[in-house]
C-alpha cells in the first residue's frame, strides 16, 4: 500500500508531530510505503489570489503535493482541533492544492466529476473539548467539512476517524497510551484501509444500493390490490400472498442486477445519474465487482423459482397453471427489459415492457395467486389507468440517461423520439390515466369506489404534473430533472392507493 501521511499542525514537535511520528513508524514497520508531507515546512501561500485557484501558480512544494496525493492510495492527516474545525494551516493547502483538473472537475453547475476516486483516508485529531461534546453537541463541525465537504467531494473516502482529547488534562500515561493507539493506526494498513467490520458494512450497503429499493413499494401495493380484489372482502391466504410477493420481490432484483450489468456501458457514460436514473453505479464505481453480481443475479433468480414452485405446490389445483403461466410470463417480461437477445429497453419497447409488468403484471401475479381468475374484467380495468400513470415516470428517467445511452447505442424511446417529444408524450399519458379511471368509475359500478378517487385526485396531480412537464418543453432541459421525477412517481400512486385502501377496508368487514 501506498500512503501519504500529511501533518497540519503549525509546530513540528507538538502532540500531533509525535502521532504523526507514531502512526508512520507503525506503518513502515508492517510493509506500508509511505511518503510524508509536512505543511508547516512547506513554502506556499495559503490564500487564493486569482478568480479561481487553478488559475494561480502552483509553488513547487504544492507540485510535490498533487504528485504526492496521486501516488497515494491511503493519506492520513493529522492535525489538532482548534474552535471546531482544523487549523488556518491545513484550509490553506486544501485551498491551494485541491484545485479543479486536479482533484474534481465541474460539468455543470451543480454536476461534477470526482478526480480522486478510489483513494481512502485516516483522521487523527487532538481537541481541548471533550470528545462526546464535539460530537453530539457541537456536531464535528470540522469532521464534516473535511469528510463531506471536501474530501468527498474530490473522491476520496474516510475510512477511520481518531479523536485524542481532552488534551490539556491529559496525564502521561495517558498521552502514551494514545501515541500506541497511533502507531495501531498505522500497523492496521498492513491488513487493509477497512477493519473486518467496515468492509461488511459497505458491502452490505453495495448490496441495498444494487437492489434499488426506491422502485419496490409500488409494485408491492399494486401487487396488494390485486390480491385484495380477488379476495372480494375475505381474508387474504397469506401463505400465497407472501410466496407471491416474495417471487415478484426477487424477479425484480434480478431484473436490476441484470440492468446493472447490461448497462455497464451506459452507466459508465452516464454523468447525469441519479437516485430514479442511470443505474445505483454499483460496477462502475467499483463497489461491487463482476462476479459478486453474477452472484446476485444467480441467487435471485433461484430464490424466485423456488418460491414460485412453492406457490404452485400448495395451491388448489384447478389454478396451479394459471399461476405458473402469469408468474412465468411476467419473469420473462421483466428479464427481457435488458437481456439479450430481446433488450427491449434497446429497442423502443423498454418503457412500455415496464409499464405493462408494473401494472398489468403485478396486479394480475397478486389476482391469481388468490384464486382470481385471469379472464376476470377487475385486474384489468384497475391495470390500465395504472400502466398509464407509470408512462410518464419512465420516460423522464430516459431523458437524464439519453446522451449515455445513445452512446452506448441503446435505442430507448427518448432516444428515437428526442427528450421533448418523450416528454410531450408523457403529459398525454398524465391526462390519460385519471380520464381513464373516470370512465371506469362511472360506467361501472363495481369500478366506481375503487377508481374514484383516483380519478379525482389523478386530476389535480395530472394538472400539477402537465405543467411541470410543459415548462420542460418550453425552457432549457436541465441534465437531471430529479423534480418533475419525483412528482411522476408519486403521480403513480393516486392509482394504486385508493383502490388499496378501499379494498382494505372491505376485507375488514
Amino acid at each position: 500500500m501506498r500512503c501519504l501521511l500529511i501533518l497540519a499542525h503549525p509546530r513540528r514537535d507538538s502532540l500531533c508531530g509525535a502521532l504523526f511520528d507514531a502512526c508512520a513508524e507503525g506503518a513502515r514497520r508492517v510493509g506500508v510505503e509511505c511518503r510524508e508531507l509536512i505543511l508547516s515546512e512547506m513554502h506556499f501561500d495559503p490564500d487564493v489570489h486569482a478568480v479561481s485557484p487553478e488559475r494561480q501558480p502552483l509553488e513547487a512544494d504544492l507540485e510535490r503535493a498533487q504528485s504526492d496525493i496521486r501516488w497515494a492510495e491511503h493519506l492520513v492527516f493529522v492535525y489538532p482541533t482548534w474552535w471546531g474545525t482544523f487549523p488556518a494551516l491545513l484550509k490553506g493547502f486544501l485551498d491551494r492544492v485541491l484545485t479543479p483538473g486536479f482533484a474534481f472537475h465541474h460539468v455543470t453547475h451543480d454536476r461534477w466529476d470526482k478526480l480522486l476516486c478510489g483513494r481512502t483516508a485516516d483522521l487523527i485529531t487532538t481537541m481541548d473539548t471533550p470528545p462526546m461534546v464535539y460530537q453530539f453537541i457541537y456536531r464535528a463541525p470540522g469532521q464534516q467539512a473535511l469528510v463531506r465537504a471536501t474530501l468527498g467531494y474530490c473522491g476520496i473516502h474516510c475510512a477511520r476517524i481518531e479523536i485524542f482529547g481532552p488534551v490539556i488534562a491529559a496525564a502521561a500515561e495517558t498521552r502514551q497510551l494514545w501515541l500506541d493507539r497511533a502507531r495501531s493506526t498505522g500497523s492496521r494498513l498492513a491488513a487493509g484501509v477497512l477493519s473486518p467490520t467496515q468492509r461488511h458494512t459497505q458491502r452490505v450497503a453495495a448490496w441495498f444500493a444494487a437492489l434499488r429499493l426506491q422502485f419496490y413499494p409500488m409494485t408491492w401495493i399494486a401487487y396488494t390490490v390485486g390480491a385484495l380484489a380477488a379476495a372480494v372482502g375475505a381474508p387474504l391466504a397469506m401463505p400465497a400472498y407472501l410466496l407471491g410477493y416474495a417471487t415478484l420481490f426477487l424477479l425484480e432484483a434480478a431484473t436490476v442486477f441484470f440492468n446493472e450489468w447490461f448497462d455497464y456501458d451506459s452507466d459508465r457514460l452516464n454523468r447525469n445519474g441519479g437516485p430514479f436514473t442511470g443505474g445505483s453505479r454499483v460496477l462502475v464505481d467499483g463497489r461491487l465487482d463482476r462476479a459478486a453480481m453474477r452472484t446476485g443475479i444467480g441467487l435471485s433468480i433461484l430464490g424466485a423459482a423456488v418460491a414460485l414452485a412453492v406457490l404452485v405446490a400448495i395451491v388448489p389445483a384447478a389454478t396451479m397453471g394459471t399461476i405458473f403461466a402469469i408468474y412465468a410470463l411476467l419473469a420473462v417480461l421483466a428479464l427481457a427489459y435488458t437481456v439479450p437477445p430481446i433488450k427491449l429497453s434497446h429497442r423502443g419497447f423498454g418503457e412500455l415492457d415496464v409499464a405493462l409488468t408494473h401494472s398489468v403484471g403485478v396486479i394480475m401475479a397478486g389476482y391469481v395467486a388468490q384464486g382470481g381468475r385471469w379472464s376476470d374484467s377487475a385486474p384489468w380495468l384497475l391495470a390500465l389507468p395504472l400502466s398509464l400513470a407509470v408512462l410518464p415516470s419512465i420516460l423522464l428517467a430516459g431523458c437524464p440517461d439519453r446522451t449515455a445511452d445513445q452512446a452506448a447505442g441503446k435505442r430507448t424511446l427518448v432516444v428515437i423520439l428526442g427528450p421533448r417529444t418523450a416528454i410531450r408524450l408523457a403529459m398525454a399519458a398524465c391526462i390519460a390515466a385519471p380520464v381513464v379511471a373516470a370512465l371506469f368509475s362511472l360506467t361501472r359500478m363495481d369500478m366506481s369506489a375503487l377508481l374514484g378517487w383516483s380519478a379525482a385526485g389523478g386530476a389535480v396531480h395530472a394538472a400539477w404534473l402537465w405543467r411541470s412537464l410543459h415548462r420542460l418543453t418550453t425552457g432549457n432541459l436541465a441534465d437531471r430533472i430529479d423534480g418533475p421525477i419525483v412528482l411522476a412517481l408519486t403521480f403513480v400512486l393516486w392509482f394504486c392507493v385508493p383502490p388499496l385502501i378501499v379494498l382494505a377496508g372491505d376485507s375488514d368487514h
